[in-house]
């Protein structure tokens, strides 16, 4: 692991800290805790231009939940890196958003992105959505402490 990789590590787990502390038994609902989540991973990691959630719909559209950052897409429909997250049920990753044929821009900033599934038992209800204004920003070594954060949502379903 490298020095960078080790200090985004420990970050994660600072952060994960203090949400626990923020969100457990202090927020009184699934938005106000993913809120909280947004603004403080927002502050935190420098590489985030944009840091929200998009709820999912039972016809497959997403819509914009809590969120940090430039003004935000309100509707998204099929397609782009957040439905594929919720289509494969699994983190994508983009380490250049130009090099994606169906990509969004909410923002015309925006060079990479990460998605994550929020899921409520076996259902996708949400996307954990971070973008960044320069490329290859996030990467594999991202997923698991954003997974891990995401799971301070799970007594609010």
């Amino acid at each position: 692991m490298s020095n960078t990789s080790e200090r985004r590590a420990e970050r994660y787990e600072r952060i994960y800290r203090q949400l626990r502390e923020l969100v457990e038994g202090r927020s009184p609902n699934l938005v106000a805790a993913m809120a909280t989540i947004c603004a403080v991973l927002h502050a935190k990691m420098s590489h985030h231009f944009w840091t929200g959630f998009y709820f999912v719909e039972d016809s497959g559209r997403l819509w914009v939940g809590p969120y940090q950052g430039s003004v935000a897409c309100q509707i998204l429909g099929g397609q782009g890196v957040c439905a594929r997250a919720v289509a494969t049920r699994e983190p994508v990753v983009v380490g250049d958003v130009n090099a994606v044929p169906d990509h969004i821009a909410c923002d015309a900033r925006s060079r990479s992105e990460i998605a994550i599934p929020v899921r409520k038992g076996d259902d996708v209800i949400a996307v954990f959505d971070a973008d960044s204004d320069k490329p290859d920003q996030f990467g594999d070594a991202d997923i698991e402490p954003l997974e891990k954060i995401l799971s301070l949502l799970d007594p609010y379903f």
